[in-house]
C-alpha cells in the first residue's frame, strides 16, 4: 500500500507523525508532502525519521526533480489523504488550483483523495467551507468529517482532525485500487524454482520473483484474500498478503493444490520443465578421471495446466520468457494450456528476469495489449487492472 500524506496548516497537524507510525508499522509504504504553513506546526525532520523517506514541499525542487518529480509522486500513490485539510486547502481544491505541490499533486493524481479536515468549529460549519466540500464529494473527493470536542482555541463542537488510530484503520481497511475484489481468493506463484542435483546444488534459472511479488501487492490493494506461493526467498513478502515459502516444482504444484477455491490464478513463476529424477543424497564429486556427468532429467507437473482444467476453474493467467518469435510462442502456450491470458516478454540481453523494469505483451480470446517498459511495481498494477476489465466482459 502506497500512501501519499498531505499535511496542511493545522494545529493538528503534530498528529500526523503519529499517523505515519502507525501506517508504517502497518506494512504501508508512506511519502509525506506539507504546505509551507503547515511547517509551523510540525517539521519535515521529525516526519522523515518516522516514515523514513524525504518530506517533499517546493514545487520546484532541483534535487527532487532529478528523481521523482510531482508527476511521478502523484502516479506512485494508491492513495492520496491529507490530514489535516485546513478550510484554506479545501478552498483552494474547490477552486482547483495548483499553487503549491499538495495541490498540484491532487490535481494529477488519478488515484483516491481522502480529505480528513480540521479546523475551528464554526469555519467547519460556515456556509462557505460546506459549499467547498459538497463541491469536491461531487468531483469523487471522499470527505472524512472530524470529531466534536474541545479545540485548541478553547471552543467545543465539530471540527477536531480524527485520531491517528481512527485514520489508519479506515485507511487500511478500504480497497487501495479502484478495483473492488473483497472476498475474492487469489493465488500468485513466483520466482524460479530449484530442482536439486545432491545437497549443494540445483537445476534453476533467472527468475527473481520480482513480477509475481508485485503482482501479489497489487492484488492485495483491491481488497482480495492474496496468497503467494514463491520461491523468491530474499524477497519481502507484500503487506496484506499470505506467503507460502516452497523451492521445487513438486512443492509448488502441492502448495497450489491445498488451495481448493480461488478466483483468480496468477501464475507467474518460472516453473523448471525437468527435475532430476533422483538427486543424490550426498555431495557429488569430481573424480580426475572423469571429465562429464550424465543426469537423468524428467518432466515436471504442469501446474498452471492442472489449475485450468480444474472443475469451476478460476480465471488462469500465464506468462511466457520468450527468446524468439514472441506473440506466437505465447498464444500458442495460451491455447494449449487453455489460459484466459498470457502475459509474455523478452528475455536475454538483459530483459526480463533478474531486472527491476520489464515491458509485458498482454494477449487474451479476442484482444491484445502492450505495456510498455516500466518498473515491475506499475506493470503488476496495469496488469491487475487488465485482468479485471477482461473478467467483467467475459
Amino acid at each position: 500500500m502506497r500512501v501519499l500524506l498531505g499535511i496542511s496548516g493545522s494545529i493538528a497537524a503534530y498528529k500526523a507523525i503519529i499517523l505515519v507510525r502507525r501506517l508504517v508499522e502497518a506494512g504501508a509504504e508512506v511519502r509525506v508532502v506539507l504546505t509551507e504553513s503547515a511547517q509551523a506546526f510540525v517539521t519535515p525532520l521529525s516526519l522523515q525519521a518516522v516514515s523514513g523517506h524525504p518530506v517533499r514541499s517546493a514545487l520546484f525542487d532541483p534535487e527532487a526533480e532529478a528523481g521523482m518529480d510531482h508527476i511521478a509522486l502523484a502516479r506512485w500513490a494508491d492513495t492520496i489523504l491529507v490530514a489535516p485539510a485546513s478550510a484554506g486547502l479545501i478552498a483552494r481544491l474547490a477552486a482547483g488550483m495548483a499553487d503549491d505541490l499538495l495541490s498540484t499533486l491532487i490535481l494529477a493524481t488519478t488515484a483516491p483523495v481522502i480529505l480528513a479536515p480540521a479546523m475551528n468549529q464554526q469555519m467547519w460549519l460556515h456556509q462557505a467551507v460546506q459549499a467547498n466540500l459538497g463541491t469536491l464529494r461531487a468531483r469523487g473527493v471522499e470527505i472524512w468529517a472530524p470529531a466534536a470536542g474541545g479545540q485548541a482555541c478553547g471552543e467545543v463542537g465539530p471540527g477536531r482532525l480524527l485520531e491517528p488510530e481512527e485514520l489508519a484503520a479506515r485507511l487500511l481497511q478500504r480497497p487501495h485500487s479502484a478495483i473492488d475484489w473483497r472476498g475474492q481468493q487469489i493465488v500468485v506463484t513466483a520466482g524460479g524454482t530449484r530442482e536439486p542435483i545432491d545437497p549443494v546444488r540445483f537445476i534453476a534459472n533467472r527468475s527473481s520473483g520480482k513480477m509475481g511479488h508485485a503482482l501479489a501487492e497489487a492484488a492485495a490493494r483491491t481488497g482480495a484474500t492474496v496468497t503467494l506461493i514463491s520461491t523468491a526467498h530474499a524477497l519481502p513478502t507484500p503487506a496484506g498478503v499470505r506467503r507460502v515459502p516452497v523451492d521445487t516444482a513438486l512443492q509448488m504444484q502441492a502448495a497450489v493444490a491445498a488451495e481448493t477455491s480461488m478466483d483468480l490464478f496468477i501464475g507467474a513463476a518460472a516453473v523448471a520443465d525437468y527435475r532430476v529424477e533422483t538427486p543424490a543424497t550426498h555431495k557429488l564429486k569430481k573424480t580426475p578421471d572423469t571429465n562429464t556427468l550424465t543426469l537423468t532429467l524428467v518432466k515436471n507437473p504442469d501446474i498452471i495446466h492442472e489449475v485450468a482444467t480444474r472443475p469451476n476453474r478460476p480465471f488462469v493467467v500465464g506468462f511466457a520468457a520468450e527468446t524468439d518469435d514472441l506473440h506466437a510462442q505465447a498464444e500458442a502456450k495460451r491455447l494449449a494450456k487453455n489460459l484466459d491470458m498470457i502475459c509474455a516478454n523478452w528475455v536475454g540481453d538483459g530483459q526480463g528476469f533478474e531486472q527491476d523494469d520489464n515491458a509485458l505483451w498482454v494477449r487474451w480470446a479476442g484482444g491484445q495489449q502492450a505495456l510498455p517498459s516500466a518498473p515491475k511495481t506499475t506493470l503488476a498494477r496495469q496488469l491487475i487492472e487488465r485482468i479485471a476489465h477482461c473478467r467483467q466482459t467475459n
